[in-house]
Order: C-alpha cells, then sequence, then structure tokens
C-alpha cells in the first residue's frame, strides 16, 4: 500500500512539473512573439481627402476645406457603421471596448481611439494608422491585437475618411488595460494556434489602392466590400473552423456556390439572412456573424447586391476542415 502511495505521489509531483515547465514554456514564447519587431512599408496620405476636381469646382474656394472634412466624415461614418466593425471591439464611443475576456484565454481589450484622454491615437500620423490597421503593427514595432488581415483590400482614401470619421466623435477619458493572455490564451499564442495578424499577411510592402472600386453591383466592388469576410471565412471563403477565434464560436459557413455552401440560395435569401440573421431554413445566425446583422442593416442596396455578385464567382469549393 505504501509503495503505491508513493507512485501516485511520485506521479503526481510529475504531472505538476509538466504542467508548471509547459506553462513556462508557453509564457516564455508567448512574451517573445508579442515582444519581436515587423516592418512595413511607409505610407502617407492625406486626413481628410481633398475634394476632387469635379467636386471641387462646385464650391466656393473659401469652403472647400470644411466641405472636405464634412464629406470625410459622413463617408467615414458609413464605413464603420456599414463595413469595418471597428465599434465591435472599441466600444460604441470608441473609447474602448472588449475584444476578448475570457479565462483562461485571457483579456484582450480594444484601445480608447478618440482624442481623449488615454487614447492610444492622439500622436499618430498617417503611416501609424496604416501600419496598425492594414498590418497589425504598432508604433513601436511590435504586433497588435488589431484583425488586420480582414482590412488588406482597404483603399488609402477609406482609412482616411474613418480615421477623419473618428477623430470627430466626442472625446473619450479613459485608459484601457494592455493585452493580459491567461494560461490556454499563451499556449495558443506560443503554439501559432491563435495567429497574430501581422503573422497572417503575406507582404508587408505590398501597395494600397489610393481609392476603392466604383460603387456599383459588380463583382470588382463586391471582391472589395468581402475582404473583411476572410479573417473568419478564410481567404478562399469556404468557411470552417474560425483561426484564432473565441473556442465557443461555431465553424464560419462555406460562402462559395458549392452545395455544402451557397449553391442553391438566391440573393433575396442571402439579403434577408443577412439582414434578419435567420438562414432560409428558419435557424438562426450564431455568434460571431450574429454580430454582423447590424452592420448589413447599414449597408445600402447596391453594397448588398456587389458582395453577392462576387461571391456567385468565387471557385466552388467543400468547407475547410
Amino acid at each position: 500500500m505504501k509503495t503505491l502511495l508513493k507512485i501516485v505521489a511520485a506521479l503526481v509531483v510529475i504531472i505538476i512539473l509538466l504542467v508548471a515547465g509547459a506553462y513556462i514554456w508557453a509564457t516564455v514564447a508567448s512574451n517573445r512573439k508579442l515582444s519581436q519587431t515587423f516592418q512595413a512599408h511607409a505610407v502617407d496620405f492625406p486626413v481628410p481627402f481633398p475634394l476632387t476636381e469635379a467636386e471641387a469646382a462646385a464650391v466656393p474656394e473659401a469652403e472647400r476645406a470644411q466641405v472636405a472634412l464634412v464629406r470625410a466624415a459622413e463617408r467615414g461614418r458609413h464605413l464603420v457603421e456599414s463595413r469595418y466593425v471597428c465599434i465591435e471591439c472599441h466600444g460604441k464611443n470608441f473609447g474602448g471596448g472588449t475584444m476578448i475576456d475570457a479565462f483562461p484565454i485571457g483579456t484582450i481589450l480594444g484601445p480608447n481611439i478618440t482624442t481623449g484622454n488615454g487614447s492610444r491615437t492622439t500622436s499618430y500620423r498617417a503611416a501609424d494608422w496604416d501600419h496598425i490597421v492594414r498590418h497589425g503593427i504598432l508604433p513601436d514595432g511590435r504586433p497588435a491585437a488589431m484583425p488586420s488581415e480582414d482590412f488588406q483590400l482597404m483603399s488609402d482614401q477609406e482609412l482616411s475618411d474613418i480615421v477623419t470619421y473618428i477623430r470627430s466623435v466626442p472625446p473619450v477619458d479613459n485608459e484601457v488595460a494592455g493585452l493580459a493572455l491567461g494560461p490556454l490564451g499563451k499556449v495558443l499564442v506560443a503554439t501559432g494556434q491563435m495567429p497574430l495578424a501581422v503573422e497572417r499577411i503575406r507582404d508587408h510592402n505590398a501597395a494600397h489602392a489610393i481609392a476603392p472600386p466604383e460603387a456599383g453591383a459588380t463583382a470588382e466592388f463586391g471582391r472589395h466590400l468581402t475582404a473583411i469576410c476572410t479573417g473568419c471565412h478564410r481567404e478562399n471563403l469556404a468557411g470552417g473552423p474560425i483561426i484564432g477565434g473565441d473556442p465557443a464560436w461555431v465553424p464560419a459557413r462555406n460562402l462559395t456556390p458549392h452545395t455544402e455552401g451557397l449553391g442553391s440560395w438566391t440573393y433575396e435569401q442571402f439579403a434577408k439572412t443577412m439582414r434578419e440573421g435567420k438562414r432560409p431554413d428558419g435557424t438562426a445566425l450564431q455568434p460571431p456573424m450574429s454580430f454582423v446583422m447590424p452592420y448589413a442593416n447599414r449597408m445600402t442596396d447596391v453594397e448588398m447586391q456587389a458582395i453577392w455578385a462576387y461571391l456567385r464567382t468565387v471557385p466552388a469549393q467543400p468547407t475547410n476542415q
């Protein structure tokens, strides 16, 4: 009996040592990943974008700067409210929000990006906005929690419009705590199962479009709009388990024309699902897709039609595993 107890005690000690060793390794490895630095190209663009020649010709010269500011803020507001879901991470007032708050993964908060005290962006130049939004790189070169892989097709003008709008909202005084990974979060980061956006972007020197495609119910415009879907539905839009997402999230739907995807759907069914949150079979959309419904309801019909037009052109593929 004593021998058995000794064996059990020894096994318990070994397990404790293994768990402690794994935790120490994950802590060191994740800290190393989060402290490494990355580089991306340097870009510059005006904030706000000036009026086009045609627009400027219709406005008295003394009013052009103010008109450009107002129009850019209006465009930025539409982008934020219908396409780029900034509110989900930074809060309705952009003074800070919650991205993940779940032990043992950890706490990842969206920072204050207003002009108030505690803001992380008051000193940002155009290049800093580009690095954080489209590359997932903080001003000091370290990786950010920003899901920048979703914003690869965002044009300079759209980013400028968003910045213009955010700078126009009331300032919020709020200090937001930094990243705090739990034990599972450290393991996921250390093993690459929670990949950083900066690692998922292939080319940090690729040029960005200056302006978005012309708005229209076209596949070209739809491809531009659908880029934000790739973070969950993956680059081929064939869905599957969401890489780096909340473990509670259901797999993303296959959006291709495959029989496992939207092959039998009509545009009317697609638009209704997006805006009402229920599929043709009556089942409700689940998080994170259910979060998208308020934004879809602010999309124009042209934007919704363009997304559908593009989805019908992508290769039909079985659901990603």
